[in-house]
């Protein structure tokens, strides 16, 4: 069986005990807090890296036209091109809209990125401990459930694909009845999704079915 992907985030860890000392559960450790709270976050590198730069390239243009402009020398002509389309164009003007519009996109695009959390391929996982955070990646997750499915008595292919919130499970069955082998499925899929500890265990969605029908 295929070892899963684990990603582990650990937040001011308490040293761990010199060798011999056993670690000793807390009683005191996080049960199932809410998915939401323990999604890991993305970084946003790269819309911060192209917002930034561009930040830092419009404001360099300005402090260096007006900087010019205080040792006496005439402004860039970019700039007071600018500011007389800007105290002649009308509100309603085509370009002025056009210019709104994509600004309010780009707003609206940077506000989503700062408010949600990203990394939709991560699965959470229940805190072993305060201080740490860990999150199993859904092909993993798909990976270990097809791996429990193929040890099922009967079961000749199955197809997983694990979702944020549902597991689809397509299985195909041979010299056994497809309901027997539904019914084990669905037991060690039960199980198997509990051993993955999940913060927000996902739900099953399971078909079974002969070779060369749809389920």
């Amino acid at each position: 069986m295929a070892v899963p992907e684990v990603v582990v985030h650990a937040e001011a860890l308490h040293p761990l005990p010199a060798t011999g000392q056993s670690v000793e559960k807390e009683p005191g450790a996080l049960p199932a807090a809410t998915a939401h709270a323990d999604r890991v976050w993305s970084a946003r590198r790269v819309p911060a890296g192209v917002v930034a730069l561009l930040l830092l390239i419009v404001a360099a243009a300005f402090l260096y036209d007006i900087a010019a402009v205080r040792a006496h020398r005439p402004a860039m002509r970019w700039r007071r091109e600018l500011a007389a389309q800007l105290a002649t164009r009308p509100l309603d003007d085509t370009w002025v809209l056009v210019g709104a519009g994509v600004a309010a996109v780009i707003g609206l695009w940077l506000i989503v990125l700062a408010v949600t959390p990203g990394l939709r391929d991560l699965l959470p996982m229940r805190r072993p401990h305060p201080d740490v955070r860990a999150a199993l990646g859904r092909d993993a997750a798909a990976l270990v459930l097809r791996d429990r499915a193929m040890e099922i008595a009967g079961v000749r292919a199955a197809r997983v694909r694990v979702r944020r919130r549902k597991a689809d499970v397509r299985a195909v069955s041979h010299f056994r009845e497809p309901e027997d082998v539904r019914a084990d499925l669905d037991a060690t899929l039960t199980d198997a999704i509990g051993g993955l500890v999940l913060t927000r265990p996902v739900a099953l969605s399971l078909r079974v079915a002969r070779p060369g029908r749809k389920g």
